[in-house]
């Protein structure tokens, strides 16, 4: 009788129930016993065919002479063949079953992930859209053209590299406009003007403009959601200029949303969104009124140069009609100093604007536009509140038709279509609303450090430009020393102490702003900072070059260099010496 039919444990090895009675010896162990059989995981796997395993493998390898063999073997004792032959036989089918089952392939679920990455980690790719601005054109006072490159890994677009792409200045702000409006729940960060304080055409002009719309197209191009909008690809690809193909309007417009600023904020469970509206607003509003003084201090500045240019002007006229020869070169290099002090306060003025009238201006209208964001999902969160309660009032209604005697079915298909009207409103509106909500706490965070990290820049910057600006006007006017005290022979006007006699005393001529500090802080100018050298006219530094080298020795060395660099210790030129000159002198 052929037992194979009933199982691998009778079709395989053990070809009947009576095979391993007294006299047959039983079968060997396998060669490789600690091999593991991979038989459970293959019964577990969907992707096997059971019609195969049934008739290769299910119930014994062909190999071993299961059932799917040809022809099944018989018995050793019925056949009378040498034990030893056949035992060496099921040695060799036993290798070959364990060949068999190393062969087969474990199912992608079972195996080790470390075996194989590259099969349960599939590759998101990482869409990335970069522009460099690579020019700047201007036609008189017109609106400047900005050339740049585009390139992109984005699979809407028509290739990956676009060169000297052009685009207006009012071009850009219709993209910001359009994508401030189509995204509510991205920051879209403020268009920068297309001139400065600094004057059109000027070199630092052209800088900064370059350099602000750089920023804005890195900040925009850095945003996964702005890249991916459709306005972008007619952006760059347009031929012959750009205008927004879909233009969409923001929530609420007009008396609207002026109306719906007077009420209390909806209730909203996002604390850190809720407190972000009062603090922007009340950044707005005070970079706005700290760029308008700004704008006064700047033209009260550039009023106070003008009325330095006039008095120099009348103190050179002055000069000509003085007789006394000391005095008329005295009146005339000092009118030359006043005017040219004059003109350092314009520029001081310029420069105060340029650097932090600017900037403040800008972040103000920044700060403006995501205080208008924030407000924009303050309005969806009123249009949820009013979807849900428009569903309420038509769960109400179709529950009233429900309790009628008397229903008619075209006021029941009204109503059924109405509440799945509302109920449809009320899901996208609220996925809406987390959408917008958990892309705006990733937006207000990045919005709080680029601006901190821009006005800590734009002060940085205020401050180096306000510090030199002074340096510069203060050696200009102790560039005018030496002539007010050869007025005389006693000092002429330099005299603090008037009861001391002139030749007890001798005055310092050397300046106190070289190009290696301020003699009268004594702090040691910061290295790696860009600035001009402002220190005295070569004739007047009482030795040229070596003047002003000795003059800057005076803020960075000990004291005993202090002392050999300078006439004397009653002479030393600081704040400390002019305090006590004052304090012992008699008018």
């Amino acid at each position: 009788m052929d037992y194979s039919t009933l199982g691998p444990g009778f079709g395989d090895d053990d070809e009947s129930p009576f095979a391993h009675q007294a006299g047959n010896p039983p079968p060997p162990a396998p060669a490789f016993p600690d091999t593991p059989s991979f038989a459970p995981y293959d019964a577990l796997d969907p992707h096997r065919d059971p019609l195969h395993d049934s008739l290769a493998g299910g119930f014994g390898a062909e190999d071993a002479g299961g059932f799917g063999s040809p022809v099944a073997p018989k018995s050793p004792r019925l056949e009378g063949v040498d034990p030893e032959q056949q035992q060496q036989q099921q040695q060799q089918q036993q290798q070959q079953q364990q060949q068999h089952e190393e062969r087969r392939e474990v199912p992608a679920r079972y195996k080790h992930p470390q075996q194989h990455p590259q099969q349960h980690q599939k590759t998101v790719p990482q869409y990335r859209l970069t522009a460099k601005i690579t020019g700047l054109e201007r036609n008189g006072r017109k609106d400047p053209i900005l050339k740049f490159d585009v390139h992109t890994n984005l699979p809407k677009f028509r290739t990956t590299q676009f060169r000297d792409v052009r685009r207006t200045h009012p071009e850009f702000q219709k993209l910001a406009l359009h994508l401030l409006s189509s995204n509510p729940e991205c920051i879209v960060p403020a268009v920068p003007p297309p001139s400065t304080s600094a004057g059109v055409g000027t070199m630092d002009d052209e800088t900064r403009v370059r350099a602000y719309l750089q920023r804005w197209l890195n900040t925009v191009c850095a945003n996964d959601v702005l890249i991916r909008d459709e306005e972008m690809i007619f952006f760059v690809e347009s031929d012959f200029g750009y205008s927004p193909v879909v233009r969409r309007k923001q929530p609420a417009t007009g008396v609207r949303r002026k109306v719906i600023k007077q009420f209390a904020p909806p209730p909203d469970d996002t604390p850190e969104l809720e407190q972000a509206r009062p603090v922007v607003k009340a950044f707005y509003l005070g970079a706005m009124e700290t760029g308008q003084k700004v704008d006064r201090v700047v033209k009260a500045r550039r009023g106070l140069g003008l009325a330095e240019s006039e008095l120099g002007t009348r103190l050179a006229l002055l000069g000509g009609t003085e007789t006394h020869p000391g005095m008329s070169n005295a009146f005339r290099k000092l009118g030359r100093t006043i005017q040219s002090v004059g003109d350092f306060h314009a520029a001081q003025a310029t420069s105060e604007a340029t650097t932090l009238a600017d900037p403040l201006n800008y972040h103000s209208s920044d700060a403006f536009i995501v205080k208008e964001t924030l407000t924009n999902r303050q309005i969806l969160m009123r249009d949820l509140e009013a979807a849900r309660k428009d569903t309420r009032s038509r769960l109400q209604t179709a529950e009233v038709l429900k309790g009628k005697s008397s229903i008619r079915r075209d006021k029941v298909d009204e109503a059924l279509q109405a509440l799945e009207d509302a109920k449809n409103a009320e899901t996208h509106l609220d996925a809406k609303v987390r959408r917008v909500t958990g892309n705006l706490l990733l937006e207000r965070r990045r919005w709080f450090a680029r601006t901190a990290a821009d006005l800590r820049g734009a002060l940085r910057d205020h401050v180096l430009r306000q510090i030199e600006a002074e340096r510069r006007t203060l050696a200009t006017l102790e560039a005018v020393r030496p002539d007010v005290r050869a007025i005389d022979a006693s000092g002429g006007l330099s005299r603090l102490g008037r009861d001391a006699p002139p030749g007890t005393r001798r005055a310092s001529l050397a300046a106190s702003q070289g190009p290696r500090g301020d003699a009268w802080s004594g702090v040691k100018r910061a290295e790696g900072v860009r600035r001009g050298e402002f220190g005295i006219p070569e004739k007047l530094g009482g030795g040229g070059v070596g003047g002003v080298a000795g003059m800057g020795g005076v803020g960075i060395g000990g004291r005993e260099e202090r002392i050999e660099e300078e006439e004397g210790e009653a002479d030393r030129l600081d704040a400390k010496n002019a305090a006590s000159r004052l304090a012992g002198s008699t008018f």
